[in-house]
């Protein structure tokens, strides 16, 4: 009984980003039904589109889904990357298939999630003797992607790929805010759904920094520092292809209107007088204060030395929309000022610049010398815009860069 009573008020929710979320009621948008079905690739699966006027493979597009928990669901991806801008239906007009990948699990680590991707390039080489691929994917999926084709180039497999792109993808770390993460611990019923999602193998190798709850600070995962090593060991990029990167975060170097150091959410009744409050920079920022009544606990998180990365220039998620929407269901109070926070900044996004100092985090790309990223060529959004949203000025960009 007393576990019922904490799932209920713990509340069932993670952090979804808009391609991996289930599409709004309001939003009309059928998936169309996939040509192929691939259902025994190793670790997940792919559902196979064939472009206008094709009777089998041909001319094969691979994009690898992204973060979240549980297993993929390949139409509510087909619905995300499709129904604000439709990215899909422009493929397969111009006669390219295109081939959704997807996981058993998507909070599994990022190479075991490669080796899904491997097994779809490698049976759409088979299908269409050879012909040259696009590989690519969405927020960790460009991430998968990119370590799979590495990996291929380290096997001396000649995978033919000509052109991989990443979408928002964390390429130099995401970031959740600190007290989101505490806070997932936090929630009297340990196996809840955020905390496994803050506490899987994709979370800790892509978290810039991820919460200690020993310790109650955030650290570099020992899972991130493995999976850098193992990304170095593979040459961290794919050699043969032309690579490119799009970024849901403006290039200015201006981002969310958030001020450091303010409050963005406060909880009553379920937990009374909790608050989160935005990073800020300096020694012992508050981040969170957080307090419940059964089992009895309260006490502040504070971090050191961190950028303010909640306002930081990136593609966003309503992350404390999310935590206030859930935590209204099982009864709480809310006062939500900030919905809105950066989850992977775009200097990350394009790999140009780290984000451990504010000046680099802050920078302004479209000053830099774009030799400096680590891709070959990239775009920005001109605005603010959610976490691998596909809007019209990136959409059409990414279709341009395609070779013909």
């Amino acid at each position: 009984m007393a576990e019922k009573w904490q799932e209920e008020q713990a509340g069932e929710f993670t952090l979804a980003t808009p391609v991996s979320a289930e599409p709004p009621a309001a939003v009309a948008y059928t998936a169309p039904e996939p040509d192929q079905k691939w259902e025994e690739l190793p670790k997940g699966f792919a559902h196979v589109f064939y472009g206008e006027g094709n009777k089998k493979l041909t001319r094969p597009v691979i994009m690898a889904d992204g973060f979240s928990l549980g297993k993929s669901d390949l139409k509510w991806l087909y619905s995300g990357l499709d129904r604000d801008f439709p990215f899909l239906r422009e493929l397969r007009r111009q006669g390219r298939d295109v081939i959704l990948v997807g996981y058993d699990e998507r909070s599994a680590s990022i190479l075991d999630n490669a080796e899904t991707v491997i097994g779809a390039i490698m049976l759409a080489h088979m299908q269409t003797g050879g012909a040259s691929p696009i590989v690519g994917g969405f927020s960790m999926g460009g991430l998968v992607a990119r370590y799979a084709l590495a990996k291929l180039e380290k096997l001396e497999f000649d995978h033919g790929v000509d052109l991989y792109f990443s979408y928002d993808t964390p390429h130099r770390g995401a970031v959740v805010p600190i007290a989101l993460q505490a806070f997932a611990h936090f929630i009297p019923w340990p196996n809840n759904p955020f905390a496994r999602q803050m506490n899987s193998p994709a979370a800790r190798q892509m978290l810039w920094r991820h919460y200690d709850p020993k310790t109650r600070k955030p650290v570099i995962a020992p899972e991130r520092t493995q999976f850098l090593a193992d990304l170095a060991e593979v040459g961290g990029w794919p050699s043969r292809p032309r690579k490119i990167a799009v970024a849901n975060g403006r290039g200015d170097g201006v981002g969310l209107q958030i001020p450091p150091g303010e409050r963005a959410l406060k909880l009553g009744r379920v937990y009374p007088d909790t608050a989160f409050y935005t990073q800020a920079q300096g020694k012992d920022a508050t981040v969170a204060e957080l307090k419940r009544w059964f089992p009895p606990l309260q006490f502040t998180v504070s971090t050191s030395d961190l950028p303010e990365l909640d306002g930081a220039p990136g593609g966003t998620l309503h992350s404390y929309r999310i935590v206030a929407d859930a935590l209204k269901k099982v009864g709480a109070t809310t006062d939500l000022r900030h919905e809105n926070v950066c989850f992977v900044p775009t200097v990350s996004a394009v790999a140009i610049r780290d984000i451990d100092q504010q000046k680099d985090l802050y920078t302004n790309i479209d000053d830099l010398d774009p030799e400096e990223s680590e891709v070959d060529e990239f775009i920005c959004s001109s605005d603010t815009t959610a976490h691998t949203a596909v809007t019209p000025e990136l959409g059409e960009w990414l279709l341009n860069q395609l070779p013909y």
